[in-house]
């Protein structure tokens, strides 16, 4: 009663003294002291709960191992401390992180793992985000020379984990062989890097911190795109509209910052790194060239027996010496037959009875339009023994030189017009291109003439003519 009356607040209750532990208690010295040993051993030879409770039970512990286990939960609770630290401070330029990421999009329809990859600069925490497929070394430079042009320059210092993209073998302290590659490319921008103490995430944690943060804010709700292209252009709009927000503890904005920033980063190189592995392939009797279990065409009339393909993030190109003879978009399936099938056009002109099985077509042909079968259908009609065939290859190969939508009109024009070969289907081709509107009239110094066409019609100006034509016929017969 007189505490209800000193104080309006009810109080907590206050344990007056320990409770009794009539089987532990008289164990708790012993245990507190196998908890203390723990400390100078190895960690995996630590004294764990069961070990501890076979020792008190050859002491003469007659509780349950549940009963110590609840006590060692407590102690281990009371003794750990908590992780504290440093709040930290950057120059204008100086560092900035990177990490990579995982999230989920949907991309032509399919729900997909993608791989982000996140620059965080440390001074005023703007942040760059780009999706790819993977997280291989030609997706991670790639990565940074996207950045570097985002921020129209160079961070002095970047910091990383020690992922294997740039670390070779971590040694002693900060001390890390890095890869070859990742030295040349760092040589090339001008950057010193800086990487992680194993297991020790903190030291980096700004820019988790933005892989997280972009997750949840970026791509949420899921994005549904049609590619790559197009989810990476949602995200470099992303970005862009984070630097308005004015994170806490900042007295500027995003964007504001970055002003301050900017003039202290590295100037971007006269050209970008190329990011790609480059291997040398060699052709199989497909005319195409393997990598990473997949098989891209070639074209037959270039074949050569050993050539150079160029892999980068999102496509690949294959090379015979400088010279570029094809490129396809990089396929991540396994076991995949990438064709171009303007690539076998010159064979299947040489060998016309290979046409209705040649695999490059197969694909093609389920996409063309109606009047393409139309027309091969006629040819081969009107030219038997493969010479129809002859001549429609002669019409695809139209398209190296005009739009896909063109080459389809001109066909519908020579069906109808019944030119039936591939000099009338480029003819049509010629007309289509060379079809001009006549320059529209001038008519600011003529308004009265501006009216015309536009007034309404006097069908009495028909009888006016009509009796006109009369007058004139009996002029004539002299009536």
């Amino acid at each position: 009663m007189d505490k209800a009356v000193a104080s309006a607040e009810a109080g907590g209750y206050t344990l007056k003294q320990p409770r009794t532990a009539p089987k532990l208690g008289q164990y708790k010295t012993l245990i507190d002291q196998l908890l203390a040993e723990n400390e100078h051993l190895p960690r995996k030879q630590h004294y764990t709960g069961h070990t501890i409770f076979k020792r008190l039970q050859a002491e003469g512990y007659a509780g349950t191992e549940p009963n110590l286990r609840h006590y060692l939960a407590q102690k281990r609770r009371d003794l750990k401390r908590p992780m504290v630290f440093l709040p930290l401070a950057f120059d204008p330029g100086a560092d900035a992180q990177v990490d990579w990421g995982e999230a989920q999009a949907d991309i032509a329809g399919e729900r997909t793992t993608v791989q982000m990859f996140v620059m965080r600069l440390c001074y005023s925490r703007r942040l760059f985000v780009m999706a790819f497929p993977t997280q291989k070394q030609e997706c991670f430079f790639d990565g940074h020379v996207q950045a570097f042009h985002f921020f129209a320059g160079v961070p002095q210092r970047l910091t990383y984990d020690n992922l294997s993209t740039a670390v070779q073998r971590v040694l002693e302290g900060r001390n890390r062989q890095e890869q070859e590659a990742f030295i040349v490319f760092r040589s090339h921008y001008l950057f010193a890097s800086r990487f992680c103490t194993p297991a020790q995430g903190h030291e980096k944690g700004g820019v988790e911190h933005g892989v997280g943060y972009a997750r949840r804010n970026f791509l949420v709700p899921i994005p549904k795109v049609d590619s790559f292209e197009a989810l990476n252009t949602h995200l470099l709009a992303a970005c862009r509209d984070d630097a308005a927000r004015r994170p806490n503890g900042m007295t500027q904005t995003i964007a504001e910052a970055f002003e301050a920033e900017r003039p202290q980063f590295h100037p971007l190189p006269e050209h970008d790194f190329p990011c790609c592995a480059t291997v040398s392939v060699t052709l199989n009797p497909y005319s195409q060239v393997n990598f990473e279990t997949n098989r891209y065409s070639v074209p037959v009339e270039e074949a050569r027996r050993t050539l150079v393909l160029k892999a980068y993030p999102f496509h690949l190109d294959i090379l015979d010496g400088e010279k570029r003879i094809a490129t396809h978009a990089r396929c991540y399936a396994r076991h995949q037959d990438v064709f171009d099938p303007f690539h076998y056009l010159p064979l299947l002109e040489q060998r016309p009875g290979a046409f209705e099985h040649a695999k490059p077509l197969r694909l093609w042909r389920e996409k063309w339009p109606e009047n393409y079968e139309k027309l091969l259908a006629r040819l081969c009609a009107a030219q038997p023994d493969g010479q129809g065939v002859r001549e429609f290859v002669r019409v695809l190969q139209l398209h190296r030189q005009y739009p896909a939508e063109l080459v389809a009109q001109a066909i519908t024009q020579a069906l109808t017009f019944g030119c039936l070969h591939a000099d009338g289907v480029q003819l049509c081709l010629h007309q289509l291109q060379s079809v001009e509107l006549p320059p529209a009239l001038d008519l600011s110094q003529q308004p009265r003439l501006g009216q015309v066409g536009q007034q309404p019609l006097n069908l009495l100006a028909y009888n006016d003519l009509l009796g006109h034509h009369v007058s004139r016929q009996n002029e004539v017969t002299g009536a």
